[in-house]
């Protein structure tokens, strides 16, 4: 049988050209805890691969031999946050610095020292073969670390609320079947009366706020414990924490207020036309406006979004997202795109990456609440319930508010809802569509 020569087409766009080198003054380094290992081209010293200790002084040092030796390029490894004092330091000293994923600079078999991964990063950033990963401009990273800080305050005092309840389950004070929330204005009334004293079922009853449905009655009787001194420490001890990191969540918010006020780049303030829900464990300053005098635009008006998760992914991004080619690549950055694993021209598996994202987990939650939304976009989340299990569903509902903010940052269209009634009609057409094209082709078959 005569062999064939078969020609594989490229992709559009796509060439295979010979390696180049595009970054000839490019360094390489191994980030460690407790030291440092360099590698600058091996011309430019007579000792080319050096060891530095991670304390300041070396760091200055390890800056002044790179601006010595040529580099202007730095690209790094790292795992935890031993590179971020590094970076820093590098940055303001003026280099182009780029921090890799380890995942995608795998050493190659007999590579297993630092010595020689610095060296292999810095070939490979020589030929350009190295993207860093996404770090936004320094004002907006002293955002993200009070938002990230402020969420951490939030998630401890969680846990000292569990510690409340737990001491009251444990005292037979049954208020969970009548007071269902513990942090609420009278549970808190209860509480605080408890720790001074207050034993009387009937005074405590009488706090409630009218909005309680339960009767004093039943308050009174679920109030009825048997106070033992041990568990009314613990309660006093887990409410004394929990008002310590309300005071510290306060001083966040402080400094948030001021962070935004920095970064205003608009004037005027967002429309009124939606009515904007409250979200419970948001800053006490009106943050929708500051957010719109920093973006130019409201991302509260996507519904699932409120002011604390248009927050966060501002906070991950920043109001530029122009580092991010095309709405695809904000979407693969945030893992929430389909994958794409194919092989022999078959498709091996259609599931999103695992990245550790703060923003994507902020866009699942808003899109996980989509589900009993009246509009569009609860429409069709619920549609995507109705095709795959939930956790496909949220992330296909989340990859559509990704596509809405990146669309609103960069063009500035304002997003408006048309409601799921003019969502489901356009669904029906195409689906009649779809039908009567694979019915003609069926009669003509």
């Amino acid at each position: 049988m005569a062999k064939r020569n078969l020609i594989v087409p490229l992709k559009p766009g796509k060439s295979r050209v010979a390696l180049t080198i595009t970054h000839p003054n490019a360094a390489g380094i191994d980030i460690g805890s407790a030291s440092h290992f360099v590698a600058v081209p091996p011309n430019r010293d007579d000792q080319p691969v050096r060891e530095f200790p991670s304390f300041t002084g070396d760091l200055n040092v390890l800056a002044d031999w790179l601006d010595a030796c040529g580099v202007d390029t730095v690209a790094m490894k790292s795992t935890g946050v031993y590179w971020i004092p590094l970076f820093e330091l590098l940055e303001q000293r003026g280099f182009t610095v780029l921090l890799v994923n380890a995942r995608y600079v795998k050493n190659v078999s007999g590579r297993n020292s630092d010595v020689l991964d610095c060296q292999w990063l810095q070939q490979l950033m020589t030929y350009g073969l190295l993207s860093g990963a996404f770090r936004p401009a320094d004002v907006i990273c002293v955002l993200r670390s009070l938002w990230r800080q402020r969420a951490m305050l939030l998630c401890s005092q969680g846990r000292h609320v569990q510690h409340m309840q737990k001491a009251l389950t444990q005292m037979n004070v049954q208020r969970a079947n009548v007071i269902s929330d513990v942090v609420g204005e009278t549970d808190q009334k209860i509480l605080r009366a408890i720790v001074a004293g207050e034993r009387d079922g009937l005074v405590l009853a009488a706090m409630k706020n009218v909005r309680i449905h339960a009767s004093i009655e039943e308050i009174t009787k679920s109030l009825q414990g048997n106070w033992r001194s041990e568990h009314l420490f613990a309660l006093k001890q887990a409410l004394d924490a929990f008002d310590f990191i309300a005071t510290q969540v306060a001083q966040c918010d402080v400094l948030i207020e001021a962070q935004l006020q920095s970064l205003q780049a608009h004037d005027g303030e967002p429309a009124k036309g939606k009515k904007r829900g409250w979200a419970r464990n948001a800053p006490k300053f009106d943050l929708c406006t500051q957010l719109f005098k920093m973006c130019g635009m409201d991302l509260t008006r996507i519904d699932g979004i409120d002011v604390t998760t248009a927050l966060a992914v501002i906070s991950e991004t920043g109001a530029d997202i122009s580092r991010f080619p095309s709405v695809g690549h904000f979407a693969s950055w945030l893992g929430l795109c389909p994958g794409t694993k194919i092989t022999g021209g078959k498709v091996m598996s259609g599931k999103a990456k695992r990245v550790a994202n703060r923003a994507a987990q902020a866009l699942r939650l808003a899109a996980a609440a989509l589900r009993s939304s009246k509009s569009a976009l609860g429409a069709y989340c619920r549609r995507m319930c109705s095709r795959m299990d939930k956790p496909k569903a949220v992330t296909a509902a989340a990859h559509k508010l990704a596509r809405l903010i990146h669309t609103m940052l960069t063009k500035g269209e304002e997003y408006t809802d048309q409601g799921q009634d003019y969502y489901e009609e356009r669904y029906r057409d195409r689906i009649l569509r779809q039908l009567t094209q694979r019915a003609t082709k069926i009669r003509w078959a």
